[in-house]
């Protein structure tokens, strides 16, 4: 296992990107506290993006409506605009991509690149030709901030320390001393429980857990991510294993006002969200899946017109059953996993059935294709209020153009 000896890592990540976004796309909000919230009617929700005059004066990321008009009076709530958030994101990759390959899209707002042996010795200056790229061709109200480190887990750590526009710089030669100023919640994928384990063992602070061995580490981790974790606060150059997926899928939040079963119905929210689930298999290049079960939940709600609903699991190769207990009835989802390989229900004859429904769904995908939203539908669609019919802002998958159609 190597250790590097000079900086090989850089990880950037956009500062308040939501609420900067709606600031370069939209002048009037510029130099104002704006907060983005997911619908428009935004009394009884949170905030789920800040804006860095909005953080000045005290208001977090997924802090209640109430809590943040207390603090911020004059705050300037705006609803989410996904769309335009996955634009921006593919426009900002294109920008840094001249500058320097990006090695990996970590999420909507953060990357990670390998440094080149030319700028390994003034990480600064590369630091500085990405923000000056990014401030002339894309605009300077998206402002983001860059760490650099020997490895991936360090620079996003010196990431983190430098915010907001940073461009932290933690030299091999300089290390731990960084690290020792902060506290052990600073350290990714250390969550609340993951700390209160720490402290009741006697790791109390960052310094406690670089003394700890690679042995003791997998144990309070209870598997591999914590050796993983001690090698790389150590500075190895260490390479995680891809991760595969066994599971897609997506979820919709209709606006407070539409939250009937009549409104989900004129939206065709159930069978909308099995075909986005559906697509997203369909779309993953070079893969080749077949689904084995298709699960459709709705969260447990203490009141409103949407009772709780159970847990609903069939088979791909089951007949249209309906989508809760509590939907009407005549109401049915048709599985479209769009799996290449499949394995045929010995008891049903229905093969043709399924081939014929194939080929609707593929003109149909075809057409809306072509012109870029939902031209066709299977059966009657009323959109829901907001100007999107299924997308979302997603943190760990960047949404594709078909998502707002």
């Amino acid at each position: 296992m190597r250790r590097p000896a000079q900086i090989e890592r850089l990880y950037l990540d956009f500062d308040g990107f939501f609420a900067s976004v709606e600031q370069q796309a939209r002048p009037h909000l510029r130099g104002r506290p704006v907060g983005v919230v997911p619908f428009a009617e935004a009394e009884h929700t949170c905030v789920i993006a800040c804006s860095r005059e909005t953080k000045l004066r005290g208001v977090k990321n997924v802090m209640t409506i109430a809590e943040a008009r207390a603090r911020c009076p004059d705050i300037l709530l705006v609803p989410q605009s996904p769309d335009l958030y996955r634009r921006a994101h593919n426009a900002l990759i294109s920008e840094i991509t001249a500058v320097i390959p990006v090695d990996a899209v970590k999420s909507i707002d953060e990357l990670t690149c390998r440094v080149a042996p030319a700028d390994r010795d003034a990480p600064e200056a590369l630091g500085r030709r990405i923000k000056a790229r990014l401030a002339a061709n894309i605009g300077p109200h998206i402002l983001c901030s860059i760490g650099f480190a020997a490895n991936r887990q360090l620079a996003k750590m010196a990431c983190k320390a430098g915010k907001p526009n940073g461009n932290m710089v933690w030299h091999p030669k300089d290390m731990p001393a960084p690290l020792l100023r902060l506290e052990l919640k600073d350290i990714p994928g250390v969550g609340s429980r993951m700390e209160q384990k720490l402290l009741r063992t006697g790791i109390t602070s960052m310094e406690a857990l670089l003394a700890t061995q690679p042995e003791h580490m997998r144990k309070l981790w209870g598997n591999v991510t914590g050796e993983r974790l001690w090698y790389a606060l150590h500075g190895y150059d260490l390479q995680t294993p891809p991760s595969g997926r066994g599971m897609y899928g997506h979820g919709r939040v209709l606006p407070p006002s539409t939250r009937t079963l009549e409104h989900a119905r004129a939206a065709d929210a159930p069978r909308r969200l099995e075909r986005r689930a559906a697509g997203a298999v369909a779309r993953t290049a070079g893969r080749r899946l077949a689904a084995r079960a298709l699960v459709a939940w709705s969260p447990r709600r203490s009141s409103g017109a949407l009772r709780p609903r159970d847990l609903v699991e069939r088979s791909p190769g089951a007949a249209a059953a309906p989508y809760a207990r509590h939907a009407p009835r005549g109401y049915p989802l048709r599985s479209d996993p769009r799996q290449r390989e499949r394995q045929l229900d010995m008891l049903l004859d229905d093969d043709p059935v399924r081939r014929q429904w194939e080929r609707i769904t593929e003109a149909i995908d075809a057409l809306n294709r072509k012109h870029g939203r939902t031209l066709v539908s299977i059966g009657p669609w009323t959109p829901p209020p907001g100007g999107y019919a299924g997308g979302k802002i997603s943190y760990t998958r960047i949404p594709s153009a078909e998502d707002f159609w």
